[in-house]
């Protein structure tokens, strides 16, 4: 079996050169189950190359997959890490490996995980459920707050008036 991690643009999806990709949605909940497992492959395969690459088995637990907030951030480093290496570079972008890199970075505290940091998974804590009412109390706020039914204003309404009169 070939090593997957010798190239890593072998990782990349394959694109027909005459015409543009259908931009990828990664949204997990709005994907289909076998969707969703074949993309959730396709992030295990680049994870297992990115673990290696940086040298990140201390910082990134593997059970990861198991935990949707890092799901959720390997996936948006892999959609971005996709865009910077594979895409086309965008004027004014003349870093964004470095700045790929960087993220990468400022996202590793997020990626850990302190009760799987000893090699064994533990589930998380089970999501609080909503106090019953919530939903009432949430409408009876978006109709009665001042924050929600005052009319629109900015600090510079009192210039956009006086233009607007001007033009007239």
């Amino acid at each position: 079996m070939p090593d997957p991690y010798s190239n890593a643009a072998s990782l990349w999806p394959s694109v027909p050169s005459q015409e543009q990709p259908e931009p990828q949605q990664w949204v997990w909940s709005a994907m289909e189950p076998t969707e969703r497992q074949e993309r959730l492959r396709e992030l295990a395969v680049w994870v297992d190359w990115l673990r290696t690459t940086f040298e990140l088995h201390n910082n990134l637990p593997p059970c990861w997959y198991r935990h949707s907030p890092v799901v959720e951030h390997l996936t948006a480093l892999y959609v971005g890490w996709i865009r910077t290496y594979a895409g086309d570079q965008a004027p004014g972008r003349e870093l964004a490996e470095a700045d790929w890199i960087n993220t990468l970075y400022a996202v590793l505290p997020r990626l850990q995980l302190a009760a799987c940091a000893a090699g064994r998974h533990e589930d998380p804590p089970p999501m609080p459920v909503a106090s019953p009412g919530a939903a009432e109390e949430f409408e009876v706020y978006l109709q009665a707050s001042r924050a929600t039914t005052d009319p629109a204003w900015h600090p510079a309404e009192a210039e956009l008036s006086r233009r607007r009169v001007g033009m007239l």
